[in-house]
């Protein structure tokens, strides 16, 4: 006999409550609740429509213990650059919206010996659905396998492809920073300052290499006295551009491997008195808002952070047996901006 709701007496409506007075499959209505892309609008509504008529509210701590999992995605990273973990926390919460999934953001000391230790106690304490990896971390296999064994979900986000399609999310930082170092050199820029990232790791590789290349198709050598190291930090920028500026024969331009220490280069060149981009064409990479902010605003290259962190998250939540999406490249272009014009005669 059928209760007040359709639900055979049994008290609170359940899944297949659902299935049966919308005449579809579970499978159906899970994809409903968990806003598969892969239903018809007709259909979506259809089952929403029941849902709310006999009051459905989804057991989600029952499928928690089903799963042996919680509804979290985590970001693990450890990043200096404050503006670089707010869009990673854009893009993934936009990636999560209206779906039962929460965000919590892990920090780790990819310098500490324990590294995977921690991350397993993580893993097993917290048990996340899935977790985005984001660079450096990224980077490390072993804490790659370390998913793995735990049954978590993972993508990783890099600067080049660091796993399968599935489990990767990739910008084309090589290209667009060749693209960038040529639009100096388009503009007359001949002795051009390199202001690179922390050794060690995949993006200060790959933005370096896009920059050597730049060079070289123009015929032009790399004087490493014009190449000064940074840590991703505007207070690295400062002292790197410091650094060049203080050369007995300065460059006219300089690239610089993210935006933050572009700025610190502006700041550098200033308190020396000198005028951006008249005395010094600059170009930075991220595209953070405060790019756009400073005077003059800088030219730089605009990294789809937020599109990417959107992706990864995409891939983690997509429900079983759908293909997640296949994208893996989202490339980078470069803005321009006012903080570049030719070099003085």
């Amino acid at each position: 006999m059928n209760g007040p709701n359709g639900t055979n007496g049994r008290g609170s409506p359940t899944i297949n409550d659902v299935a049966r007075i919308a005449e579809v499959s579970k499978k159906t209505v899970s994809r409903v609740i968990n806003k598969s892309p892969l239903l018809s609008e007709k259909t979506r509504k259809h089952v929403e429509g029941v849902i709310r008529e006999i009051g459905y509210v989804p057991n989600l701590q029952a499928r928690a213990l089903a799963l042996r999992r919680n509804f979290i995605v985590a970001a693990i990273h450890d990043n200096p650059n404050a503006q670089f973990l707010v869009k990673v926390q854009q893009g993934i919460l936009s990636a999560i919206k209206d779906s039962e999934f929460g965000l919590m953001v892990q920090p780790v000391d990819r310098h500490s010996p324990t590294i995977v230790d921690d991350i397993r106690a993580f893993l097993e304490r917290q048990r996340p659905y899935g977790v985005v990896l984001l660079p450096p971390i990224s980077e490390n296999d072993d804490i790659a396998r370390l998913c793995e064994e735990h049954g978590c979900r993972f993508v990783r986000m890099g600067s080049v492809k660091l796993d399968s399609d599935d489990r990767a999310v990739a910008s084309n930082d090589r290209e667009a920073v060749r693209k960038a170092v040529t639009y100096l050199i388009d503009r007359g820029h001949t002795r051009i300052g390199l202001i690179e990232g922390p050794q060690g790791f995949t993006s200060p590789r790959e933005r370096r290499a896009g920059f050597e290349e730049a060079m070289a198709a123009a015929g032009l050598s790399v004087d490493e006295e014009l190449v000064s190291s940074g840590t991703y930090t505007f207070e690295s920028g400062v002292s790197a551009g410091q650094q060049l500026i203080d050369l007995p024969n300065p460059p006219t331009a300089i690239f610089a491997s993210n935006d933050e220490m572009a700025i610190g280069a502006m700041i550098a060149a200033r308190r020396h008195g000198l005028l951006i981009p008249e005395d010094l064409s600059i170009i930075g990479f991220d595209d953070t808002p405060l790019s756009s902010h400073v005077w003059p605003a800088l030219t730089t290259v605009h990294w789809p952070i937020v599109d990417m962190a959107h992706l990864a998250a995409s891939k983690l939540v997509a429900p079983a047996g759908e293909e997640p999406d296949p994208r893996w490249l989202l490339p980078s272009e470069l803005i321009e901006r006012a903080s570049v014009v030719a070099p003085k005669s």
